[in-house]
Parts: structure tokens; C-alpha cells; sequence
């Protein structure tokens, strides 16, 4: 067996093997071991005819035909073994030619890890919408606290949404009465939709008194069909709208364990602005990461974009089989052609290999380095609560056996380099003003600190460093956001 090694663009090879006639001779033979699976050779047993009787059946170039189309790339694995490479996808078979003197000639290409030469200036000032909180987001937060206290009381007006009805409710269907739908004294708030489908519109603009039908659908959870067709018929007994209690001192010490109305507009705004500077950060790392990539000259073998398309295809099959979706299914809800698909799928795998490619050569162009510290507080992350009676030690050692160990370590590397990137980096406002996304401290972050070290901690916490921060409608207090209005206690 001869080989040659040639370039066949940055980072690919093409390695051509030269193979003799008589090295064919055990794919021959295997070859003819599966042909006489296949037929029915008369006096044989399936697989027992010897290769004489088969070769005369399909004829010698056949069966040598067979031989190479099955048995080359096992008989070629011992040179891609022996030269002094690293494929990042599996070695693919180009071409196959008959020698003049006997045997054959294979080319197969080798795609490598791309490098990049030069990197783009990472001291990038990146654009980003300045994060600010209004009087009006301040307002409205606290509304929707004072939403939750909110008690209710009859008016003499049609209901609108947002306000509750006392009905007494049924329904039909076909002209016969559907007993699960029937209920007295149901209280329900127009406009949720929280219900049955349909009932909304039946009781939009109703006043007390009134008796209101109008078709509905039902809803999983009745004994008719989901989506069955009935006729809903509701006597409105009472509107109700919400008083909503006055914002002052006394209501906020009552409500939170705060004092004052100011420290709860305080407290609201920390809380937006945390948000708001999350939020904006998350925007400015991708405006970052983009430009970068963009500007990143370096030529991706397609073999390697394949391989990474055909990994992001997996991993969103399998998303879509958990979820029970199909790849169809999936296009109608993202509205997407099939090309389009394509087109962006292709798209995500060329950033995703160019953004590894770029932060490799940032850690090949600093000082970056993984402690054995840094190694083990990564696995015992990796490990879930099942994984406390396994030795991280163990587990260490494992992967430095079988080589995974280079793996974690690559990607606690990527991750610094990433940190390198955004510290190097600046985010600025439309004129050019620069922006600070440090994060406040709210007063659940100090409590914290002062459990966990006897006092407070005054540094500012890292863009994107706490992802698991409450939603705006959480901001203000810890309150239970799935209070119900509270009716006043003369009507109950």
C-alpha cells in the first residue's frame, strides 16, 4: 500500500492510496460471502456457496465491483491511521480508479479544524439601546401590584374587560342541555378567556339583568368532544369592576416589607433597570458576536458546514419529537419554505463554526490558561443531584483516559475568551455615549450576601452574571402574583 498527501484548499487534504490487486483479495471474499447470501445458488445453503461458484454466477467484475464498493473504505483505514492528522469530520471516499498495472488507486478528503490567521479588533464600540426606566414602567408595575389588593364593587354600567360578572351559566347543544357547563354564582372576569371560548364575546358590553346567548366551543375537560359547538346562555347578575386601594405609606407597609411609597417606587425601579440592563446586554453581546464573526476572514471547508447543519438537524429533531411535532408542523408555525429552512439552518452553522474558530485564536493570542481547580468546579456543575455519590476525582480521570478531558477543556477556554471579548469591548448609546449594563443589587442580593459572609457586598454583579431574576411583574416585591380581587366583605 502507497500513499500521497496533497492540499486541497486551507484546511483540507486529499490522501490517495494505492491498493494491488492482491490486497483486494479479503474484500473479494467477503463480497462473495454477502452475494451468496443474496441468491439462491442450487446444492448451497444461503452464505455457504465458496466464492468460485459465485463469481461464476455474477461474473468477476461484478463481484470485484462489489468488493471495492464495500470492502474500500475498511481497507483504507490503516493509512488514514498512520499519517499525522486530525479529521473534524469523517474522512468521504472522492474517487476510486482502476491502475493500468492492476489494482486501484483511492482518493479521499480530509477536512481539518480551520485556523484564522489574523482576528478582528475585539475593542469594538457596539450600538445598543440605552436602558431606562420611565415614571410611566414605574406606574404601571405598581398598578399591577395595587391590581392584586384590588377589591371588587357593583356598577351600574355594561361590563368591559377587565371587570367581573356574576352569572348564572348553561349551554346546549343540538337543543339538549350539556350538564358539566351549568353553574350558579360563577364569578368571571370579561376578557380572560380562561374559560370557554366564546363566553367572552357572550358577555362583552352585558349589564345586570340581561340575559345574554351566543355561541361557544367547548374545551378539553368536558364529556362533549373538544371543540363541539353549544349554545351558551348566561343571566348577568352583577358587574363588578375593581377599586383599586390608594397608593400610600400605610398600604406599603401593609402589602410588602417596605415603609413608604418611596422605597416601593425604588425598589420597582432597581428591579426594571436589573431587568431593562439584562436585557440589553444579551443584545449587545449578539451585536458584538456579530460584527466580529462578519469581519473574521476564513475560508470553511463545506464538508465541516455540512456536518454542522447536519448536528443543528439533529438536535431540533429531537426537540420537535419531544414536543410531538414534525419537521412540517414546525415549518407551518415559523412560517418558513423549506429553502428558507435550509438557507437558515445554513446560516446559524457557518456563525456557530466561525464564533469557536474566533475564540479559538483569542486563546491562541493571550495569556488564557484552565486550572485543575477550574476543571473540577466544571464537572461537579456537569453532575446532577443523582451524580452526589460519584468522585469527581474519578470522573476526572476517566475522561483524561479516553481523551474528553481536551473537550472540557476547550470549552472552559472558549468561555474565557468570550469573557476577554466583552470586557475588551464597549456598548454605547446612539451618540456614542457609553452605557453601563452593571447590574443593581436588589435587596434579596445583600440579604444573601450578609447570610452567606456576615455582611454586604458593594460590588456591582457582572453583565449577564444572574439570569434566574424575577419578570416585571415580580420586580417591585415578593408578592404572590396570582392573587385573586378581593370582593368587599358586604358582598360575599
Amino acid at each position: 500500500m502507497q500513499t500521497t498527501l496533497k492540499e486541497a484548499g486551507p484546511f483540507e487534504r486529499i490522501l490517495t492510496v494505492q491498493l494491488d490487486e492482491g490486497e483486494l483479495e479479503p474484500a473479494k471474499n467477503a463480497a462473495a460471502r454477502k452475494l451468496s447470501q443474496q441468491l439462491k445458488i442450487k446444492g448451497f445453503r444461503p452464505g455457504k456457496a465458496p466464492r468460485a461458484v459465485v463469481e461464476r454466477m455474477v461474473g468477476a467484475e461484478a463481484l470485484r465491483g462489489e468488493a471495492i464498493e464495500d470492502g474500500v473504505p475498511d481497507l483504507v483505514n490503516p493509512a488514514l491511521a498512520e499519517i499525522d492528522l486530525e479529521p473534524v469530520t469523517a474522512p468521504r471516499i472522492e474517487d476510486i480508479r482502476d491502475r493500468i498495472e492492476g489494482g486501484i488507486e483511492v482518493d479521499i478528503r480530509i477536512t481539518l479544524w480551520p485556523s484564522a490567521d489574523t482576528i478582528p479588533d475585539i475593542a469594538r464600540r457596539v450600538e445598543v439601546e440605552s436602558p431606562e426606566v420611565t415614571d410611566e414602567e414605574i406606574d404601571e408595575q405598581i398598578d399591577r401590584l395595587r391590581s392584586q389588593y384590588a377589591e371588587l364593587e357593583d356598577v351600574a354600567k355594561p361590563a368591559e374587560e377587565g371587570d367581573y360578572v356574576m352569572i348564572n351559566l348553561s349551554a346546549t347543544a343540538n337543543g339538549e342541555p350539556v350538564a358539566d357547563v351549568r353553574a350558579d354564582d360563577l364569578l368571571y372576569e370579561v376578557g380572560s378567556r380562561s374559560y370557554i371560548p366564546g363566553l367572552d364575546d357572550v358577555l362583552a358590553g352585558a349589564s345586570a339583568g340581561e340575559i345574554r346567548e351566543g355561541p361557544g366551543n367547548l374545551p378539553e375537560g368536558f364529556d362533549e368532544p373538544v371543540g363541539a359547538e353549544v349554545t351558551l346562555r348566561a343571566l348577568v347578575k352583577a358587574v363588578r369592576a375593581k377599586r383599586l386601594p390608594e397608593v400610600t405609606d400605610e398600604w406599603v407597609s401593609e402589602v410588602s416589607e417596605l415603609d413608604d411609597v418611596a422605597s416601593l417606587r425604588d425598589r420597582v425601579e432597581q428591579g426594571l433597570l436589573r431587568m431593562k440592563r439584562q436585557a440589553t446586554a444579551g443584545v449587545y453581546r449578539e451585536r458584538l458576536m456579530d460584527e466580529l464573526t462578519a469581519d473574521l476572514e476564513v475560508e470553511l471547508p463545506e464538508a465541516l458546514v455540512e456536518a454542522e447543519m447536519g448536528s443543528s438537524l439533529h438536535n431540533l429533531g429531537h426537540s420537535l419529537q419531544q414536543s410531538g411535532l414534525d419537521m412540517g408542523t414546525y415549518l407551518q408555525i415559523t412560517g418558513q419554505g423549506e429553502e428558507e429552512f435550509v438557507q437558515d439552518v445554513r446560516e446559524g452553522a457557518v456563525r456557530s463554526l466561525k464564533t469557536r474558530i474566533l475564540l479559538d485564536a483569542v486563546v491562541s493570542g493571550s495569556n488564557i490558561e484552565v486550572t485543575d481547580e477550574e476543571i473540577d468546579e466544571a464537572l461537579e456543575q456537569m453532575q446532577g443531584p443523582e451524580d452526589d455519590h460519584i468522585d469527581i476525582a474519578d470522573v476526572k480521570q476517566a475522561l483524561t483516559a479516553n481523551g474528553r478531558i481536551s473537550v472540557l477543556t476547550g470549552d472552559i477556554l472558549r468561555r474565557k475568551a468570550l469573557d476577554l471579548i466583552f470586557e475588551a469591548s464597549t456598548p454605547v448609546d446612539s451618540a456614542g455615549n457609553e452605557i453601563d449594563l452593571t447590574l443593581p443589587r436588589l435587596e434579596e442580593d445583600l440579604e444573601e450576601d450578609e447570610d452567606d459572609e456576615g455582611g454586604a457586598d458593594d460590588e456591582a454583579l457582572e453583565v449577564g452574571g444572574d439570569t434566574g431574576d424575577p419578570g416585571p411583574e415580580d420586580a417591585a416585591v415578593g408578592m404572590d402574583a396570582d392573587t385573586e380581587p378581593e370582593e368587599d366583605s358586604d358582598e360575599q
